[in-house]
């Protein structure tokens, strides 16, 4: 394998002066940033014996991208910024690459494509080519679990032209000031990798069950009302900590509250979004995984009859209802209304299940409908969150262990954070039946 100079200037295009400076950049990069002892992100001690990169998947939209690395441990990372073209280069430590690198990347949009080599001994370079400019949004290992391997995820989102040249610069000028004296950063924490806003939004949580409503039990006497409020509280934690949000749980013990109240709770506090955790049973016990549900759209609207009995529907669009309409202008408001909830409570459960997916078994179409009621507010992006199966061996042995909830709740609250992030954005993912 060539040196750094070599394997940048192969990957780079354009005359001498921009190969030579693209190969300088390289060179002093790999001298200040990913030097023996410099990469300080997955592990406090650089680790004595490298893993290897055992598969590798790339995945990406107009607005978005993702990498993927499966490692047989986690390892330490770094990331640069490239031009002349514009790239990606993600460094690990690694002690090979035990699989033969797919030139395709699933989907099309961010990145055209990607290379993964061996720059030198004990490091492995992913090159990811970028048809327009992009930004690291975040990236994290995850320790290996169940039948999960150790991973590095990198998500990319779009950039500017003037923000990707200024990352290029900054990235160099960095290098070059910090020859061997401090590791390269990245956010790595859950739900940070936005600035905070003024106003933050209010996240409901809700823990399934509880009190005399034990939900699905395990065979070993375990209680799902116990494990919803176990996450419940986590998330929470984890959310109040990043600054962001204000939280509020629709129940902080032990106690029982109806379906009803649930909903009424999210409902009067103007909540941003409303999350239901649970983990249920089924008679196939071989069924297992994290699933996130919406309110089926073809579903029979028990809320009508809610609404009809209980309240005036020009309640729901308080603010924006005026003296002089008439009931079927407020009909087709209140219906406006609750499609935007439903298109919102869809991009809120593929945000969730995006940072899901490299963290956590998933089931196959884990964005689904059904017609639950906690799911029925007008007014609230509401998803309801399956966090496993309490008939399945594997799901039960995975919400008992605290590492492997840290794992979740960390997804969870990244995927709360990219949702809110992504509020502005053009709905580009299709629903899956």
């Amino acid at each position: 394998m060539g040196s750094d100079s070599e394997l940048f200037k192969s990957a780079g295009s354009g005359g001498q002066t921009g190969g030579f400076l693209d190969a300088l950049r390289a060179f002093v990069l790999a001298l200040a940033v990913l030097a023996a002892g410099q990469i300080a992100l997955g592990q406090s001690e650089s680790p004595t014996v490298f893993p290897e990169v055992i598969d590798a998947r790339v995945s990406t939209t107009p607005q978005r991208a993702r990498l993927i690395l499966d490692l047989s441990g986690p390892t330490e990372f770094a990331i640069a910024s490239l031009d002349a073209p514009n790239r990606i280069a993600i460094d690990v430590r690694a002690e090979g690459i035990r699989f033969a690198v797919p030139a395709d990347v699933a989907g099309s949009g961010v990145v055209s494509s990607y290379t993964i080599e061996m720059a030198e001994t004990g490091r492995a370079r992913t090159l990811l080519t970028l048809a327009e400019p992009a930004q690291v949004q975040q990236a994290y290992v995850l320790d290996a679990v169940a039948d999960q391997p150790a991973r590095l995820v990198v998500d990319l989102i779009l950039d500017t032209p003037e923000g990707f040249a200024a990352r290029v610069a900054n990235d160099l000028a960095a290098a070059v000031a910090n020859q061997g004296v401090a590791p390269q950063t990245a956010p790595t924490d859950p739900g940070t990798h936005a600035a905070i806003a003024e106003t933050r939004p209010l996240v409901v949580i809700d823990p399934g069950h509880g009190g005399i409503d034990n939900g699905a039990s395990a065979p070993n006497g375990t209680h799902e009302k116990d494990i919803t409020l176990a996450f419940a509280l986590q998330l929470q934690d984890v959310l109040v900590k990043s600054g962001r949000f204000d939280v509020a749980l629709t129940r902080e013990d032990d106690s029982f509250l109806r379906l009803e109240q649930r909903v009424a709770l999210a409902r009067e506090n103007k909540a941003d979004l409303f999350i239901s955790l649970h983990a249920d049973s089924f008679q196939q016990k071989e069924i297992r995984g994290a699933s996130v549900y919406t309110r089926d759209e073809n579903a029979t609207d028990v809320l009508d009859k809610v609404l009809a009995e209980n309240e005036n529907k020009t309640d729901i669009i308080a603010g924006f209802a005026m003296p002089e309409m008439t009931p079927a202008v407020v009909d087709i408001l209140v219906d406006l209304m609750r499609r935007q909830m439903r298109r919102q409570s869809f991009v809120a459960a593929q945000s969730i299940i995006h940072q899901l997916e490299p963290s956590v078994t998933l089931r196959r179409f884990p964005v689904r409908q059904a017609d639950f009621f906690v799911l029925q507010a007008p007014d609230v992006p509401s998803i309801l969150v399956e966090l496993g199966f309490l008939s399945n061996g594997n799901d039960i042995a995975n919400l008992q262990k605290s590492d492997w909830r840290d794992r979740v709740v960390d997804a969870l609250a990244r995927g709360i954070a990219d949702y809110f992030d992504g509020l502005d954005e053009p709905l580009v993912a299709q629903q899956t039946q």
